[in-house]
């Protein structure tokens, strides 16, 4: 599966929740492909609300989150969209505000993710957030998340 999502706006959530630290670029990648399979699941679960409402139509309230105001994204809508739509029929649609409702609950995601593997790059006594890093949040995540 190819990754939807560029991995500069990837890039710069992890900087930010890094602090003074570097980020390799398989980080970002890795966080990439994290945030496309969440969101891909996301979608999933959305689609089968709304085909149980009997729409073809993705709306906000087919997610388990609230809708964004906020405008500040980093996360592109583009992209998002084709997320939200890898594994789910052609014949659904995302609406305008469920693709900004998804992108900002994918920044959270990646914000969340990006300042623990910050937090694990510190503690190996590091000073760049690799892969491996992100990697690890995930396998700790089932004893912690």
């Amino acid at each position: 599966m190819s990754v939807e999502l560029p991995f500069a706006p990837v890039d710069t959530i992890i900087r930010r929740n890094a602090g003074e630290l570097r980020v390799s670029a398989e980080a970002a990648a890795e966080l990439a492909a994290r945030i496309q399979e969440r969101g891909a699941a996301l979608a999933t679960t959305a689609a089968e609300h709304a085909t149980a409402d009997g729409r073809k139509t993705l709306m906000v309230e087919d997610f388990a989150f609230e809708a964004s105001s906020d405008p500040e994204l980093e996360l592109p809508i583009a992209p998002v969209d084709r997320i939200a739509r890898l594994d789910i029929d052609d014949r659904y649609r995302v609406s305008k505000d469920a693709r900004v409702a998804l992108a900002a609950e994918l920044e959270s995601f990646a914000d969340t993710v990006a300042a623990a593997a910050a937090v694990l790059t510190r503690h190996a006594a590091r000073r760049t957030v690799k892969e491996a890093d992100v990697a690890t949040y995930f396998e700790l995540q089932p004893y912690y998340g």
